[in-house]
């Protein structure tokens, strides 16, 4: 599949705002998180500010913009739709969370609940874009098992090294927000290195006999190509990235994403002071880029049925 810049930046950036987003409507109502204002407006803003920009930068898929608002009527079948409904609900438990911290330092009572549900909101939100891909059959290497445990593991693992940096941009470090950092940093990283495992041991059950429906003849092969120059599927579905390029690019996935944020957030974890600091400020971003290059291979790599009526052998 050809990957759309303007999709990997919506699946980066709402996965680590939606991420973070959880973080906050979970650990602010149990006293886990510094009760400053301060914080809460700037930890909120992160969150939102990510999620919003994600989400807009969605739109600039879509063939014609303005019609974006007839999705949201198909929820009922669609995850697509399932989605943008999930986000646009959250905001408004984020919103009134997001007053009574921000405005009255309170995350207690129904306010508290308000952060509950948005943090339920975002979870559910990430779960939808993730099974915008596990749901589609035509393409093996998203209809799997390891789709949606990795986009919600990514989400987490982000938000949590985001949040890292804010305690210690506030003088704040907390050792257990870090620790679970760690955590979630080995487990996302398991859990890709068990999907990347996946599409290399498998392939679709498609080929070009079962799409054509001529695999009870013999080996079916293109005879002659369909057009004389490449097509919108071509283009869209039919992208090929060179097997040398993909693991050169998983490499630097692993070592941005998940093996030196892993280092400086041991490093935020042991050291004191400005070294924490330098630490945290590095590792966030870093693997906010590394999640970029893991989200382009992840398109990259997929491959659709339809290529199989241009010359492809399997899916």
């Amino acid at each position: 599949m050809h990957p759309a810049l303007s999709v990997i930046l919506f699946t980066t950036l709402s996965g680590a705002g939606y991420g973070l987003l959880a973080l906050l409507g979970v650990m602010a109502p149990l006293d886990l998180l510094p009760p400053e204002r301060g914080f809460a407006f700037a930890a909120l803003g992160l969150a939102l500010g990510a999620v919003t920009i994600g989400l807009l930068s969605s739109t600039l898929h879509l063939g014609r913009p303005e019609r974006a608002i007839r999705a949201f009527s198909q929820w009922r079948s669609s995850w697509l739709s399932r989605e943008g409904v999930a986000s646009v609900a959250t905001y408004l438990p984020a919103g009134v969370f997001g007053i009574g911290w921000v405005f009255y330092g309170r995350t207690d009572g129904v306010l508290g609940l308000c952060g509950v549900f948005a943090a339920a909101g975002a979870v559910i939100t990430v779960f939808c874009t993730a099974m915008i891909y596990r749901s589609l059959k035509p393409i093996q290497r998203w209809h799997n098992r390891w789709v949606v445990p990795n986009y919600l593991a990514l989400s987490l693992a982000t938000g949590l090294l985001w949040l890292v940096l804010l305690l210690h941009a506030f003088g704040r470090p907390n050792r257990v927000v870090a620790a679970l950092t760690l955590l979630s940093l080995v487990l996302a990283a398991a859990l890709k290195l068990s999907y990347w495992r996946f599409i290399d041991g498998s392939a679709s059950a498609s080929t070009a006999g079962t799409a054509t429906g001529l695999g009870g003849l013999g080996e079916v092969r293109l005879f002659e190509a369909p057009h004389t120059s490449e097509n919108y599927l071509q283009k869209e579905m039919g992208f090929v990235i060179a097997r040398k390029h993909a693991a050169k690019l998983r490499r630097i996935a692993m070592l941005a994403a998940f093996a030196l944020p892993f280092l400086l957030t041991l490093v935020a974890f042991l050291a004191p002071g400005v070294p924490a600091l330098v630490a945290a400020a590095v590792a966030a971003p870093l693997a906010t880029v590394g999640v970029v290059v893991e989200r382009w291979l992840f398109f990259a790599e997929a491959k659709h049925t339809v290529t199989l009526y241009y010359g492809a052998t399997h899916a």
